[in-house]
């Protein structure tokens, strides 16, 4: 029987959240000016913690990416990939998933962030990704997801969409947030900020 190694990106594969980092990078300074006054409340709310990560990122991915043309994000995520995501990366989580990859096991990042930059990441990394994807329609960006929001529950669903969890005798899951808690609940060997839980 098979191996399972899962693992939330931001702030648990990287040093931080990559998500806002690429929606600053990608956003045109228009753009970010107006969603910033707009969405003020809402930021200073969530960085008063009276409103989840988990409410307010659909709303920051609709005002930075509604009408954008699909295939430029597309490029801009993948320089974004190869210029900005290996820094970030924490140096035991490197060493942790070369561990994983030198046992054989299935590698799978499963993350609330963005598939236009996390594909050629993960793809560059030979690693199964399981993410928040942005919708497409005529060639166009429209703001919302796929199939949502991947966190909480979510994670767990998109997961199961992709994987036949019964065909892994033992799971790995790595996560750092609450968001993170359903993932880590399917797992055999659970490590929250990298202890051992």
């Amino acid at each position: 029987m098979a191996t399972l190694a899962l693992f939330d990106f931001d702030g648990t594969v990287t040093f931080e959240d990559t998500y806002t980092r690429f929606l600053i990078y990608s956003t045109p300074k228009f753009r970010l000016l107006i969603g910033f006054t707009i969405l003020l409340p809402l930021i200073l709310l969530y960085k008063a913690k009276l409103m989840s990560s988990a409410r307010l990122r659909p709303i920051l991915t609709m005002f930075a990416f509604a009408g954008r043309n699909a295939n430029k994000l597309e490029h801009l995520g993948s320089k974004f990939a190869a210029t900005h995501l290996n820094p970030l990366v924490r140096p035991q989580a490197a060493q942790v998933l070369n561990w994983h990859r030198q046992q054989g096991h299935t590698i799978v990042i499963v993350s609330a962030s963005l598939n236009v930059y996390l594909t050629p990441w993960a793809n560059q990394q030979g690693v199964e990704l399981v993410c928040s994807e942005l919708a497409v329609k005529n060639k166009r960006v429209t703001g919302r997801y796929r199939f949502g929001d991947c966190c909480l529950a979510n994670k767990v669903a998109l997961l199961k969409r992709s994987k036949d969890l019964s065909q892994y005798q033992t799971i790995y899951a790595y996560g750092d947030t609450p968001e993170d808690f359903p993932m880590l609940a399917l797992a055999d060997h659970k490590y929250y900020r990298w202890q051992k839980s």
